[in-house]
């Protein structure tokens, strides 16, 4: 025993294992009988950061003992922060840097310590085991339940003032280390000085530092229960260091003032499944470069200028970011995160994307991110074997990885884990603001099997192949946040035939609100891609999607996913040469936006790239100074603003009442024709596509309303670059029954176009 310590208890805290290093750091009282020979008793109560300072009239037991950590110091002293001519030198107990005091007071009382190097450097600090927990009981049992919906605003760091003290409170569940510590410039990446205590059983260790602030960089050193010591990023962290660095950063995501109350107000009481959804798919690091640099990334704040303003321009109702989490590795597009809590600092400040969501909120313009619920990678300073063991994803292999990403599944049966996910959705609309998740790889999610071989996965406890904890969670996630969020968007990308996506939990669905239509993107980009003269025998896969597409709330999407590896731009993908792959083009954009669901349209497809999509490069803006790639651009800016100003278009999106077929059956012409109408039925438009090249005269469809018929859209008009053949503007309607109907009208339709006519109200 040296000083008042066992050596047991100072080579816990010298070789950096004990548990709760508070018990033994900072103000304690003591009971000391015979100091030389006999064994303190110690209660276990922390000195608060306030305290009244009282001396004892008598040397009699019970004092006060302060203790401190500090490796490379060579003497401190125990300041009265109350009276500073009241100074304490302590000792050194152990060579190692463990100083003491026995104080002959019988209150705690506020105090500072001086501290002098072995360098000759002397600072005065606040002992950072002065410091009450910030976790009450009951944070943590929602916690370990997995129900702490906001747990963001205690795990992580957090600028705090405790007692008139500034400082930063940090906090990570690693429960099976032997030992946690903060370590950062601080405290010169030193894992002995700060080392945090464990909570109980909940398996969360924490720590407040006081001095330091907003900007910190920081780590958490964990000694693993096999005595290893690794260095990890904070899993909670709002803010991380640029790659190919990747310490995590203090940051305060509560000091944004909005301008988006008449936004988020309206969000609220409005209901997106009878609103017009058109949306432009973004990757931030590549829709333009500054310079022909890979690493020459556009701010948040001057793609709110830049980005914004085309948007607005194209008439699109919302943006959607590929992953703006944090990620390393660009090839991953943000798919493969490593800060779930920050925005990644390729393009600025947390504060600087809030500035990019406000500003699209101002220009009635709604944010969608990406997000990455089912996986994550293997770098060794993220979420991987995070305090030693298999604590975020499965220990078994077959259960714990994805074969083909080269990634670990996150463990859905982990109340922590779950929680974890959870809260980081409630997290992206409490925060920032946006206004829907698309949820990426919900298929990976679902099926325990997915991408694997016989006998390369587990079933689950019924013997089938559904990951029945991932369902849970799905479902959990998704009533948390529209319980907190209405009015918000929650989208699948959902590759199968899974029931009940956007069905609510307590009837059996996942919750979602929408789902991809993968099933349409796939069929109607095979018909697409052929060749005109063989279409005819694929006629099933243009109209087939009518089949199912109102069993979900579906968006029609042409994605990221489309445009590269091989599967070339949507421009290229068309046959024909140069003047029809634009008129396949836009035949294809005019009846994806007349088919049932909400639109998604990926970046550069709305001008007609021509090369795929690759991430290391902008798009190819100087295309537009080419007439037919401009033309292609005014066609979509038209499409989006008929489809805004109709409500045929939108209003019965998921109702089978708001679509009737026409004629679905001329695979010999090539021709489809439809009507969209709105809950007034009367509302309408009617489309008629030409899948062939070949212009039809005197082509007669029947329709349900007497009188004029409007043109409002032909997409072989000369202003988008086609041959000009059509209806002169719109027509009358005759009274000839045709097609079951009483009322029909006798067409031009151009070649590779589709016209769409409204019926004028009398």
């Amino acid at each position: 025993m040296k000083g008042t310590l066992s050596t047991k208890e100072i080579f816990s805290i010298t070789n950096s294992e004990h548990k709760d290093p508070f018990a033994i750091l900072g103000m304690h009282q003591v009971e000391i009988k015979q100091p030389k020979t006999e064994a303190k008793k110690e209660t276990n109560i922390k000195a608060p950061a306030k305290a009244i300072n009282k001396d004892l009239d008598t040397t009699s037991a019970p004092k006060i003992v302060v203790r401190a950590f500090i490796p490379n110091a060579k003497e401190i002293s125990v300041i009265d922060e109350e009276n500073n001519t009241k100074t304490y030198k302590m000792d050194k107990i152990a060579k190692e840097g463990l100083f003491e005091v026995v104080i002959n007071r019988k209150s705690f009382f506020k105090y500072l310590l001086e501290v002098q190097y072995d360098s000759g450097y002397i600072e005065q600090i606040r002992d950072p085991y002065s410091f009450w927990t910030i976790f009450s009981e009951y944070d943590l049992y929602l916690y370990n339940e997995g129900n702490h919906h906001k747990i963001y605003e205690s795990m992580g760091a957090h600028i705090l003032e405790i007692d008139g003290v500034k400082g930063v409170h940090f906090s990570v569940w690693a429960p099976t280390a032997r030992r946690v510590s903060v370590v950062g410039g601080f405290n010169h990446w030193d894992g002995r000085r700060h080392q945090m205590r464990s909570i109980g059983c909940s398996g969360v260790w924490e720590i407040f530092i006081p001095g330091i602030g907003q900007g910190e960089i920081y780590k958490y050193e964990i000694k693993t229960h096999s005595g290893d010591t690794i260095l990890k990023a904070d899993p909670y962290a709002f803010y991380a260091e640029l790659k190919p660095k990747t310490a995590s950063i203090v940051y305060d995501v509560n000091n944004y003032t909005w301008n988006d109350k008449e936004w988020i107000k309206t969000r609220k009481t409005s209901n997106v499944f009878e609103k017009p959804v058109t949306i432009y798919e973004v990757h931030l690091g590549s829709w333009k470069k500054k310079t022909e640099d890979e690493e020459s990334y556009y701010s948040y704040r001057e793609l709110a200028d830049e980005l914004v303003k085309y948007v607005k321009d194209m008439e699109y109702t919302h943006i959607e970011l590929l992953p703006i989490m944090e990620h390393p590795f660009d090839g991953s597009w943000g798919y493969q995160l490593t800060g779930y809590y920050a925005a990644t600092s390729r393009h600025g400040t947390p504060e600087d994307f809030m500035y990019f969501v406000d500003v699209c909120h101002q220009n009635n313009i709604g944010v969608i991110v990406d997000w990455v619920p089912a996986h994550f990678p293997k770098d060794a300073f993220g979420l991987a074997r995070f305090d030693g063991t298999a604590l975020y994803e499965h220990a078994h292999p077959m259960q714990g990885e994805h074969p083909d990403w080269g990634t670990l599944i996150f463990n859905f049966g982990r109340n922590e884990v779950r929680n974890f996910l959870v809260s980081n959705a409630v997290f992206w609309f409490d925060k920032y603001h946006i206004d829907g998740l698309r949820v990426d790889a919900v298929a990976s999610m679902l099926y325990l099997d997915y991408g694997k071989k016989q006998g390369e996965w587990i079933s689950n406890k019924w013997g089938g192949r559904e990951n029945i904890e991932a369902i849970e969670f799905m479902r959990q996630m998704n009533s948390a946040v529209y319980k907190y969020f209405p009015g918000i968007m929650m989208i699948a990308e959902e590759s199968t035939s899974w029931a009940m996506v956007c069905k609510p939990p307590h009837v059996g669905g996942l919750g979602f609100g929408f789902k991809w239509n993968m099933g349409w993107m796939n069929d109607f980009l095979r018909y697409m891609s052929k060749d005109p003269v063989f279409r005819k025998y694929h006629h099933n896969n243009i109209t087939f999607s009518i089949c199912y597409a109102f069993s979900e709330n579906f968006t029609l999407v042409l994605s990221h996913d489309e445009v590269v590896h091989g599967k070339c731009s949507m421009l290229s993908k068309m046959p024909g040469d140069y003047w029809q792959k634009f008129a396949n083009l836009r035949l294809a954009y005019g009846f994806m936006y007349g088919h049932p669901g909400k639109k998604l349209l990926f970046m550069g497809g709305e001008f007609g790239q021509f090369i795929e999509w690759n991430y290391h490069k902008g798009l190819d803006w100087h295309l537009l100074g080419y007439e037919k790639h401009k033309q292609m651009q005014d066609f979509v800016r038209d499409l989006n603003k008929l489809y805004q100003n109709e409500k045929c278009l939108w209003e019965l999106d998921f109702s089978s009442g708001g679509f009737e077929w026409i004629d679905c059956h001329d695979a010999d012409h090539g021709v489809i024709s439809f009507v969209r109408k709105a809950k007034d039925w009367k509302d309408m438009l009617v489309f008629v596509c030409n899948f062939t090249p070949v212009v039809y005269k005197g082509y007669r469809i029947g329709v349900p309303l007497p009188g004029y018929y409007k043109e409002v859209m032909n997409s072989d008009a000369e202003i988008y670059g086609g041959s000009g053949q059509g209806n002169a503007g719109g027509l009358n309607a005759a009274e000839y029954q045709w097609q079951g109907r009483p009322y029909s009208l006798e067409l031009t339709i151009p070649p590779l176009g589709v016209i769409v006519f409204k019926p004028q109200a009398k």
